[in-house]
């Protein structure tokens, strides 16, 4: 009997032997070196659970709504794929509310579209590099006819747009897997995508020539205006009200105070009218200014984008971005192509007085 006992025994610890081993080789299937190689190895590491009030969950379509007199009508087009021109905003509406709610983050990798459901998720495509990435679409515009899409300026630095006014791109719509869309719900972006083929992108370009050339403006991020929070329209961060009863005034303000667009009284000089001279005007006669704002702290972030100086008015209340002082109107002339090379397509020439 003993001898029976001591050989179940030994065979029942035996069983539990096999059955470890067994459960260690599942547990490290897919693991090499400690690494687990069935993980997507695409996405970055996912950050902290995601922000509050950030949600892909319910998704919003809305209903038609109207601006500038154009009707817009949200839908949910699963194969949409479309060419066109896309504009960036930034950081003078960081803070405002999306067209879905949310807290707008220019430093994070997201988008306005004027139809899509929000949100969205979309891969935009640079069409003169073939640089594609993702981007999660959260707002609403732009409002801008010849615009297909408004980006943040951390997906505009990462598409590597950032530097121009409009640039080409192609958007399709797509559904990423969760991991990516916790890395874009939290602030961070996804790994870039596999730059589109020059075949590809041949047929792509051809469309986008079809199409009629977008205005090359200042930057959305510069030009809109802050918003309240969202309202029954759809109207989002970007959106920028306007009034046709009210008289234009010499310089228009947004509802708090950033960003300034000058207007009569400040006229450019016309080099129609230059005097016919050939001397040399005393230096510091011209300026090329590209913004005004009445916070000083945007105009410096601006400046500092664009490498151009902040100038304020006699009251203080003006804050201005230029390039210059120059000596001539020659040598300014020089420094508003350098403006419009970036994109500032509305900036001009001044007397510096």
């Amino acid at each position: 009997m003993r001898y029976q006992w001591g050989y179940w025994q030994m065979k029942f610890a035996v069983r539990l032997f096999q059955v470890g081993v067994v459960t260690a080789v599942l547990t490290s299937c897919g693991t090499i070196d400690g690494v687990n190689d069935n993980a997507d190895s695409r996405v970055s590491r996912i950050p902290a659970p995601s922000t509050a009030g950030v949600a892909d969950f319910p998704v919003k379509i809305g209903n038609p709504y109207k601006i500038g007199g154009k009707t817009y009508t949200p839908q949910d087009v699963a194969s949409y794929d479309e060419v066109g021109y896309a504009s960036w905003y930034g950081q003078e509406l960081a803070g405002n509310a999306t067209a879905n709610g949310e807290t707008f983050n220019p430093d994070g990798i997201s988008a306005a579209h004027k139809t899509l459901p929000l949100p969205s998720y979309v891969e935009v495509t640079a069409l003169d590099t073939g640089k594609t990435i993702l981007v999660r679409v959260n707002d609403r515009g732009p409002f801008a006819n010849d615009r297909l899409i408004d980006l943040s300026h951390g997906a505009a630095k990462q598409l590597g747009i950032d530097s121009q006014g409009v640039a080409g791109v192609r958007v399709r719509k797509v559904n990423p897997n969760e991991q990516e869309r916790v890395v874009l719900r939290n602030g961070g972006s996804a790994t870039q995508r596999i730059d589109t083929p020059d075949s590809l992108l041949t047929i792509l370009r051809k469309n986008l020539a079809k199409l009629p050339t977008a205005k090359v403006t200042v930057p959305q991020a510069s030009a809109s205006a802050a918003t309240p929070p969202v309202n029954n329209s759809g109207v989002g961060a970007s959106y920028v009200p306007t009034s046709a009863s009210a008289p234009a005034p010499s310089s228009t303000h947004d509802r708090d105070g950033k960003f300034i667009v000058e207007r009569a009284g400040s006229a450019p000089a016309s080099p129609r009218k230059a005097p016919q001279t050939n001397k040399t005007i005393k230096s510091g006669a011209y300026v090329v200014q590209v913004a005004a704002f009445s916070s000083k702290s945007r105009a410096d972030a601006m400046a500092r984008k664009i490498g151009a100086k902040v100038m304020s008015d006699a009251t203080r209340n003006i804050w201005r971005v230029r390039y210059g002082p120059y000596a001539s109107e020659t040598d300014a002339k020089a420094g508003l192509a350098q403006a419009k090379k970036r994109g500032y397509n509305d900036a001009r020439i001044l007397r510096s007085n």
